[in-house]
């Protein structure tokens, strides 16, 4: 036995214009992009001047466009803006942007230098970097706690340990060779 279908009903006029009303630009385009545009920049450079440890483990695009695309997106759905169309125009603007820094650092790496930070030596051959230390406001209580979570004990056993670019610590650890072999993990 063949289960009866439903007619289809279509769209009312009202329907349709309810629909376009929600997707209309009312702030346009160009207003639109150069919001999005302006936003994402003024909060990078932001964002890279506080510090790759006030961000945690996220890269500082990746968080930037995780804030922005969750606010545009948020005011869009939750009404605040007055369409659907200029939230979708100001999330493809901070889109693009991400995507064009990415691709850029990646093929200049001098502009690589300026988006995302190197990394900072901490420890040396078991013994803290207080210039690295200070360069990043880390305590020694902090190292010690991000070492302990790497299962490191003491400090004699880092040779070398970093701040990343992202925000955590990364550590070599010393080896038994006493050959004076260097790491191939050496940028």
């Amino acid at each position: 036995m063949a289960l009866a279908r439903a007619p289809f009903n279509a769209l009312s006029e009202e329907d349709v214009e309810d629909i376009q009303d929600i997707l209309a630009l009312d702030a346009g385009f160009v207003e639109m992009f150069t919001r999005g545009t302006v936003i994402y920049w003024a909060l990078f450079i932001l964002l890279r001047l506080a510090g790759r440890r006030d961000v945690g483990s996220m890269g500082v695009a990746d968080f930037l466009v995780l804030v922005l695309v969750a606010d545009a997106a948020g005011n869009a759905m939750a009404g605040e803006s007055t369409s659907v169309g200029d939230g979708v125009i100001v999330v493809a603007t901070i889109v693009g942007w991400s995507v064009f820094v990415d691709r850029m650092g990646y093929h200049s790496p001098m502009l690589r230098q300026w988006l995302e930070p190197g990394r900072v030596l901490l420890v040396r051959n078991g013994r803290i970097v207080a210039r690295g230390m200070r360069q990043e406001h880390v305590t020694r209580t902090e190292l010690m706690a991000q070492l302990r979570l790497l299962g490191i004990g003491r400090l004699d056993e880092v040779q070398r340990a970093y701040i990343e670019s992202n925000g955590q610590v990364s550590v070599v650890r010393m080896s038994e060779r006493t050959d004076g072999e260097t790491s191939t993990l050496e940028e």
